[in-house]
């Protein structure tokens, strides 16, 4: 295949970042080719199983990676047009303004960003009206201005919910609507109208959606981007590594495992590396040369390193109250994200996750043994639990990393206990508050099914970080535009450049920095 055509860019990978950037550079003309490990994901019934989806894990990649002391672990990663998009909650939150500065932590030091709020503000607002995010602006205290609010209502409340709502307020609390990314039109009463793509189920987290009604990447970025001609997807090309020209300034080949097994090679002006957190820096790292002996965009050392996946609890509590709610994942608390009354130091946020069903309760069983009243069966259970994410920054530590070795397999090293003290402030404030809020109050159980059978290295879900953003090419990767500062057509554009995480999902930050690096990449493009 040395002869095929030579492209304006080439993105690889699909997701937040990759997908929404091919989306932008899409209307501009140029010859855009987008590579995808894996390919569309099927539309099934199983989309919709918890066994199939949660239990069992049937969409996630056949892979496993080692951690620090050689264990294997089967990370929670799906390869699919769309990237982990397909699988997340499309809770769609910007970062704190507080978020972009330096904050101190308890076990330390969330750096600043090399970009302010206020550079990305008008590019979260375009990622909101992009990703048809529905919320609103001015009931969250702890959020930063913006310039215009979402072009959709929140997703209402229902009934068991907005119980839990009133109730936190009554504690003097500000919940609020959670932003999340729903093709959904409401009636009066909340509930889909008969033209509505969502139809407010109980599948949204996790869960792939079987009617297009998430604002997954595939769904609002990609099959739009490909009707524009000089736009191409080749589906199941696995980039292998990336080779450079004799000076080692520009990347001169993206090669790539296809399909069959055999090695195509392709080549662009501009090559942009999107393949999540931990695959970037392999790709990085795998594409070493003599120029680049450390890997490329890698003469700080940084790549691979400080990578962070925030500290996070699912849990569920049990409602005394049968919950009748399908569509829970609509309110969220950040009244102690940057600190509380008796802790000086940010705790996190509170949101809600999808509805507990007994298929997951079932999963969970031999963990739960004993912890729940004997008489309160599975069934029952599930018809009562209410379900609560937790999120807490996780520090960016430069032992947390990414490495390969001499078999080229994935190495992830992690410290799971560090700057844990917020979040379990975070879990104790909401176990003091069940009986105000209608639960029974000791039962606050650990849903590691959503976190990955309890095993905090292969959730992965959130990963950031590895080939960090800033102003000093000896400390970081990249430049203000994500470029590489060791070469001159090289650019990531996942959450891979985060230099922090915030203790928000990390997916709408990735989404307007990819609108912002598309923009200045339509400039240098011409």
């Amino acid at each position: 295949m040395n002869d095929a055509p030579h492209y304006d860019v080439i993105v690889i990978g699909t997701g937040a970042g990759g997908g929404t950037l091919a989306h932008r550079l899409a209307p501009s003309g140029k010859r855009i080719l987008i590579l995808e490990r894996g390919g569309f994901l099927p539309r099934e019934r199983d989309n919709w199983d918890s066994t199939a989806v949660f239990v069992k894990g049937k969409y996630r990649a056949p892979e496993f990676w080692l951690d620090k002391h050689g264990r294997e672990f089967p990370p929670e990663v799906n390869y699919y047009v769309g990237g982990n998009t397909k699988f997340y909650g499309a809770a769609l939150f910007r970062l704190r303004p507080e978020d972009f500065g330096e904050l101190r932590h308890h076990d330390g030091m969330s750096p600043a960003w090399p970009v302010r709020y206020e550079d990305l503000e008008p590019y979260y607002t375009q990622a909101e009206h992009l990703y048809r995010v529905h919320g609103r602006h001015g009931e969250d205290p702890s959020e930063g201005p913006a310039s215009a609010q979402y072009a959709h209502p929140p997703v209402e409340h229902e009934p068991r919910i907005q119980q839990l709502s009133d109730d936190l307020e009554k504690q003097g609390l500000h919940p609020f609507h959670l932003p999340i990314g729903v093709d959904l039109v409401q009636d009066a009463a909340g509930r889909a109208t008969p033209s509505s793509v969502c139809i407010r189920c109980n599948r949204v987290d996790g869960f792939p959606c079987l009617v297009r009604g998430k604002s997954d990447a595939q769904v609002v970025c990609v099959e739009p981007a490909l009707r524009h001609p000089g736009v191409e997807l080749v589906t199941g090309a696995h980039v292998l590594r990336l080779e450079t020209d004799p000076t080692g300034r520009t990347v001169s080949s993206v090669v790539a495992r296809l399909d069959g097994g055999e090695e195509a090679r392709f080549s662009a002006d501009i090559v942009v590396v999107a393949c999540g957190a931990v695959n970037s820096a392999v790709l990085l790292l795998a594409s070493a040369n003599d120029r680049h002996p450390r890997g490329l965009a890698n003469s700080s050392d940084v790549v691979g390193r400080f990578y962070m996946r925030h500290n996070n609890l699912a849990l569920m509590a049990v409602s005394k109250e049968p919950n009748d709610t399908q569509f829970q994942k609509t309110l969220a608390l950040h009244d102690w994200y940057l600190g509380a009354d008796d802790f000086d130091y940010p705790l996190g946020g509170i949101q809600m996750l999808g509805k507990s069903d007994a298929e997951q309760i079932h999963g969970e069983a031999p963990r739960w043994a004993g912890a729940v009243t004997p008489n309160m069966p599975f069934e029952v259970m599930a018809h009562h639990s209410v379900d609560f994410w937790l999120c807490g920054e996780d520090l960016p530590l430069p032992d947390n990393r990414v490495t390969l070795d001499g078999d080229g397999r994935v190495h992830l090293a992690l410290d799971e206990n560090h700057n844990t003290a917020g979040l379990d402030r975070l879990r104790h404030k909401l176990q003091s508050m069940l009986g105000h809020l209608g639960m029974h109050e000791h039962h606050l159980l650990d849903h590691s099914l959503y976190l990955h059978k309890g095993m905090p290295i292969g959730a992965t879900a959130h990963q950031a970080g590895t080939v960090r953003f800033g102003t000093d090419p000896a400390s970081s990767a990249l430049d203000v535009h994500c470029k590489a500062h060791d070469l001159d057509n090289l650019y990531v554009v996942d959450t891979s450049f985060f230099p922090s995480i915030g203790a928000v999902n990390p997916s709408l930050t990735a989404i307007a920095n990819a609108l912002r690096v598309g923009d200045h990449l339509l400039e240098r493009l011409g």
